[in-house]
């Protein structure tokens, strides 16, 4: 009788368990480039970029305790805390995938701008799908991580790779990159949010992609998905997540036959890129120069800048006063409403800042982060 009492007050301790807070760290990207392709089928664009992490980041907190449900807690008020959130729905998919139960507390310490375009939401979500594997000492086959990232939202998978990392489809395609040397940046981030949405919407309008949208999903229903990228190995994603097509496929032949001679050009820039040696110094000269500076002189932009500059006009005034400080390269990320420009040493970009904050501006300084670097930090 005794000691069934003791075997039922250890039960009962471990049912009243509450895991002790996981902390993850959620790091932002910038894009270095970004093609839009026509309207797809499933109503998304084809998409080619490339995805850069970098050092700024969220704090997120996951514990999990008894019962069940998500509760998400953040002090931003333009944070939902609903089913629309990228972490609830992340830890839906992730808990059934992983076969428990339980009542998962996510705490989100919002560090990021809210609609920068610096993927600060999809970042929370991979953050937290980490964040959640820790708690309850289980684990996803990377794969499995990679497929319910990209159920989730496009830019999700980037975050499970880190570094320097290509995307195409609608982004959630992701390929490991050679890394970029680490890099000066300086971030400027105007008072305004700009929808995503609403950007796509007024490219389609700019380039008339409304007019050949039926066309359009008649030919990708006919012409399948983009080929794999020469000489690159796709993130551990099955076919579903990505395409595995023959490996000898060049990298200009990453967009379908479509009217975007834009994604074309930016593919033969990534494929020259992509094929030559560099020497690691930041901005430096070696056996070949740094091939950002190779990738900035052959004029690699941000398409959501035609139609995003001139709603918000002092969007494209930060990116000129980025470039009046120095930067090497300056564009908007994502369809931003961040800019962020690029600088020869972290000197050069502290100085650059302190101008731009003298002139009104809010500029931070930071660093582009290799994969090494990324997966070195994302665990607090």
């Amino acid at each position: 009788m005794y000691e069934k009492s003791i075997i039922e007050n250890r039960l009962l301790k471990l049912y009243n368990h509450r895991s002790m807070p996981v902390t993850v760290r959620s790091f932002a990207k910038v894009n270095l480039g970004l093609r839009i392709g026509a309207p797809r089928a499933d109503g998304f664009h084809e998409l080619l970029t490339v995805y850069q992490t970098i050092g700024l980041h969220d704090v997120t907190q996951v514990t999990v305790a008894r019962g069940s449900g998500i509760e998400i807690r953040c002090a931003d008020p333009r944070v939902p805390r609903d089913e629309s959130n990228t972490c609830f729905r992340i830890v839906e998919k992730a808990m059934q995938a992983l076969g428990t139960k339980g009542r998962i507390v996510i705490e989100l310490d919002k560090r990021l701008p809210v609609q920068g375009g610096m993927a600060g939401a999809s970042s929370n979500a991979v953050a937290v799908l980490l964040g959640l594997e820790r708690a309850l000492k289980k684990s996803l086959p990377v794969a499995e991580k990679l497929r319910i990232a990209a159920e989730v939202g496009s830019d999700l998978p980037l975050f499970l790779v880190g570094g320097t990392v290509l995307g195409i489809g609608r982004g959630e395609q992701v390929y490991p990159l050679r890394d970029l040397p680490a890099t000066a940046c300086v971030l400027v981030t105007p008072g305004v949010g700009v929808s995503t949405p609403q950007a796509f919407a007024a490219w389609d309008q700019l380039s008339g992609a409304g007019g050949f949208a039926r066309e359009t999903a008649s030919q990708l229903s006919t012409a399948g998905r983009p080929q794999e990228p020469s000489g690159l190995r796709p993130a551990g994603q099955p076919r579903a997540a990505v395409a595995t097509q023959s490996p000898n496929t060049s990298l200009a032949k990453l967009t379908l036959s479509l009217p975007s001679d834009r994604m074309n050009g930016l593919s033969r820039t990534l494929s020259a890129w992509l094929s030559e040696p560099y020497s690691g110094a930041p901005f430096g000269r070696g056996r070949a120069e740094n091939p950002l500076l190779a990738l900035v002189r052959a004029g690699i932009k941000n398409d959501f800048e035609e139609v995003v500059f001139p709603e918000y006009p002092e969007l494209g005034e930060a990116k000129r006063a980025l470039e009046r400080a120095g930067a090497k390269y300056a564009s908007l990320s994502g369809s931003g409403s961040t800019l962020y420009g690029l600088f020869a040493s972290r000197q050069a970009a502290v100085k650059a800042a302190g101008g731009l904050r003298k002139q009104g501006w809010t500029a931070q300084v930071t660093v582009t982060l290799t994969r090494r670097q990324y997966w070195k930090q994302v665990i607090g």
